[in-house]
């Protein structure tokens, strides 16, 4: 489901190629034309530029880009410019080898992506950076984060909605003694239902979990686990049941306060606005009575907070 606004196309890509290459050229980059264009371009138009701009200049565009411009607004760009499943591999492979390794943006990642788009994940990780996904999980993780994530890339879970209610029940059930009841916690219980049950069918265990301790289960994860392992949990609890709802929260989290989180920001606008974009704005709009739009105005500026207001599409 894209959300992406593309006005009708009155350019074509080899037009495109051709205006990009006049705004890198002479002193300094026409900024504002090249994000003029990228921002307005969905994952085909943007793999075609690519194709016209190399076929007409002898010249990888994304290798130009990365000459051209800079800082928020380059990392913004460069990640825009690959399809959706090759954007998340990135950013998977970025966070295991930033400066500050970011394990947090590798696990919501995993943790937020459907089966089939893990699938595709996998194969393009593998195709592109020479290593399995599951290898680097292995070597930038430990303990039961890291089982987590293992289990979760590598267990088929069904997309569909149908739910067996009395299984619900059954799990909840389990869920419950492996963590509230008991005294410590059986991490491997939470592993084994969370990574492999769908997403309806664990949306209905928190239902039948509330129904029948009366408290709710992303309550039980919080005082039950910590840290990583209680980051992946949640991800994959509230993604189960809202995903728009889980990823207006993060964007909310990456502005609040003092300072601006920038790379979850862009990470999530540009990862998102293909996917369920308008869906995270109606949340973001419902929970903080301000409208995402507004927000990213208020925390960027310059070219930057073009390009991603961009892509956010119309202020509703």
């Amino acid at each position: 489901m894209s959300t992406l606004n593309v006005p009708p196309l009155l350019t074509s890509p080899r037009d495109d190629a051709i205006q990009l290459y006049r705004a890198f050229k002479g002193l300094g980059c026409d900024t504002a034309t090249v994000v003029n264009i990228l921002a307005h371009r969905d994952a085909a138009q943007r793999s075609f530029i690519q194709h016209e701009y190399k076929a007409m200049y002898s010249e990888d565009l994304l290798k130009r880009l990365v000459s051209e411009l800079r800082g928020k607004l380059e990392t913004a760009v460069l990640l825009w410019m690959h399809d959706p499943a090759e954007r998340d591999a990135t950013v998977i492979r970025q966070a295991f080898l930033s400066d500050v390794t970011n394990i947090d943006a590798a696990t919501e990642v995993i943790c937020s992506r459907t089966p089939s788009q893990i699938q595709l994940i996998k194969q393009i990780y593998h195709s592109k950076f020479g290593i399995a996904l599951e290898e680097d999980v292995a070597v930038h993780t430990t303990g039961d984060h890291q089982k987590l994530l293992l289990t979760y890339l590598s267990t088929y879970r069904s997309e569909g909605l149908e739910v067996d209610r009395e299984k619900a029940m059954k799990d909840a059930k389990a869920l419950y003694k492996a963590g509230e009841k008991k005294l410590g916690t059986d991490e491997k219980k939470f592993i084994h239902i969370f990574s492999e049950t769908s997403r309806a069918q664990l949306a209905a265990i928190s239902a039948a979990y509330h129904d029948m301790y009366g408290g709710s289960l992303k309550k039980a994860v919080k005082s039950e686990t910590s840290g990583k392992f209680e980051h992946g949990l949640l991800t994959i609890l509230k993604c189960s049941q809202n995903p728009a709802k889980y990823f207006a929260k993060v964007l909310h989290d990456a502005m609040k306060g003092m300072g601006t989180n920038d790379t979850a920001l862009i990470r999530v606008i540009v990862t998102r606005t293909e996917i369920d974009m308008h869906y995270i704005k109606a949340e973001y709009l419902k929970k903080y009575k301000k409208t995402l739009n507004d927000a990213v105005h208020s925390e960027t500026s310059g070219h930057y907070r073009t390009f991603l207001l961009s892509l956010l599409g119309p202020n509703h």
